[in-house]
């Protein structure tokens, strides 16, 4: 029988895990929503019956759900997680894990407890650019420092809300791949951090951030975060004692410079990353195996957001990540 799967949160993104559980995952059956708006309509669903429901606690009983898959705003994410615990189904929430690393241990926790499977949607770790970028890292030799630039457009016909006095930006909202790209590249924690933002929470989520990290070894990593009008730029430089290496994840492409010789290019093939992470998910379930991003990686990369916040509030003094996992 296929892997009954419910999803909650249908929005634009959400419809893309809507349309790869569809028709992209043989073994798989999309059987339940839930969506905030349940009367409007889904274009990704013309003819198929499937229950619609407004409000997630009537999906996750749902029994004929057999698994949970969560896109919707971080805000939702920990009591979404504890009640699929309390029911125990697997679940995979979207990145951010949760809105702070508080919140995140204690659905990392409540998980454990049960020995329930929880995955975290950091979808970087399947981009095509940067599995290539993670091979070839070991020919520049002893890495020195990386810098990371992610500057996204703000969508067109949409405006920047001004959101809630507390509310995170930037930073967390796609900034936390950043985050989880350090670790997942060089094999070491972030352990302590220096932030600027160009607006603290109390005041408006933040658009703009500038974090200066650094891993167990002591290597050093510049992270470049904005929204911006126009124009989107998605890249990494990294510096070792043998050569350079840069990747382009946006356009899809690598380049190096290695010693004395020529310069080196690489060809990228693109990936479907979100279909990546559900066979993850998918084969985690069925394989009854660690799923490759745990809640702890996620729950990792909000702790260092967290440090990050109160850098900033503390006008870019050095932070240590704490972490009680």
């Amino acid at each position: 029988m296929p892997l009954r799967i419910g999803l909650i949160g249908a929005g634009r993104h959400g419809s893309r895990y809507i349309h790869h559980l569809l028709h992209d995952l043989p073994g798989v059956s999309l059987i339940a929503l839930c969506r905030k708006r349940i009367g409007e309509g889904l274009p990704s669903l013309p003819t198929i019956d499937i229950p619609i429901y407004g409000d997630y606690r009537a999906l996750i009983a749902d029994p004929m759900v057999e698994a949970v898959v969560v896109v919707t705003p971080p805000s939702l994410s920990p009591e979404i997680c504890l009640e699929a615990v309390k029911a125990r189904k697997p679940i995979l929430i979207e990145k951010p894990l949760a809105p702070t690393g508080r919140e995140a241990r204690a659905m990392v926790i409540a998980a454990e407890e049960a020995g329930l499977l929880l995955m975290t949607a950091q979808t970087m770790r399947f981009d095509s650019t940067i599995l290539l970028l993670k091979d070839h890292l070991p020919e520049i030799g002893r890495l020195r420092y990386a810098t990371f630039t992610s500057r996204i457009e703000t969508k067109a016909g949409t405006q920047v809300q001004s959101g809630k006095s507390g509310q995170r930006g930037a930073l967390l909202e796609f900034g936390v791949h950043l985050l989880d790209l350090v670790p997942f590249l060089t094999g070491e924690e972030v352990v302590a951090v220096r932030c600027e933002l160009d607006q603290l929470p109390n005041v408006a989520p933040d658009t703009m951030a500038i974090v200066q990290a650094q891993t167990v070894s002591g290597m050093r990593c510049v992270l470049d975060i904005a929204r911006v009008v126009a124009g989107r730029v998605a890249r990494t430089e990294w510096v070792g004692i043998q050569g350079q290496i840069a990747a382009d994840w946006f356009h899809q492409r690598l380049s190096a410079v290695i010693g004395d010789t020529a310069p080196l290019e690489w060809a990228v093939q693109p990936q479907q990353t979100i279909l990546l992470t559900l066979r993850a998910f998918v084969h985690a379930i069925e394989t009854n195996t660690p799923p490759p991003i745990t809640g702890r990686d996620g729950c990792r990369a909000v702790e260092v957001a967290d440090a990050c916040y109160r850098s900033a509030e503390l006008a870019g003094a050095t932070v240590n990540v704490a972490s009680f996992l």
